[in-house]
């Protein structure tokens, strides 16, 4: 465990020093500017993640897609509902095992991967920030997340 600094009781609670606020802000900034880059695709944003999961791993399960994104069946089956009824994709019952929900991007959830190029490009440049420092930044942020599962 690391050792903290000593820090000042009238500053442990002061809103400009929570990390966690930190990160709500920024997520919150980027949601609205996912909004409006996915606007044309018709997607929200977690709709957006699950496309990017389907089109890196293929057909999967629901429980792997859940895996990747970190969200439970009971969020993601809506999710993966509207994107079926939107011609995204394909959900199908696991021959081997009924319980089992299989996802298979369509041709047009495919096709869509290639509009969908811009959006990261546009995120990165609207962070103002080199390419190294947002890999640098994800990283740390990643090893954030870990710690905090283990605290769990």
């Amino acid at each position: 465990m690391t050792t903290l600094p000593e820090i000042p009781d009238e500053d442990l609670l002061r809103l400009d020093h929570q990390i966690c606020f930190s990160l709500h802000a920024a997520s919150r900034a980027f949601g609205g500017l996912y909004r409006d880059a996915l606007k044309d695709l018709g997607l929200t944003y977690p709709q957006y993640l699950a496309m990017m999961v389907l089109w890196e791993h293929g057909t999967l399960p629901v429980k792997r897609i859940g895996e990747h994104l970190r969200l439970d069946s009971g969020t993601l089956s809506p999710l993966l509902k509207r994107l079926e009824a939107a011609g995204l994709v394909r959900r199908e019952r696991s021959p081997e095992d009924e319980r089992s929900v299989t996802v298979t991007p369509t041709e047009a959830g495919l096709a869509l991967r290639e509009q969908a190029l811009n959006v990261p490009r546009r995120i990165l440049a609207a962070t103002g920030l080199p390419l190294e420092d947002v890999i640098a930044l994800r990283t740390m942020l990643e090893s954030i997340t870990a710690n905090l599962d283990n605290e769990v």
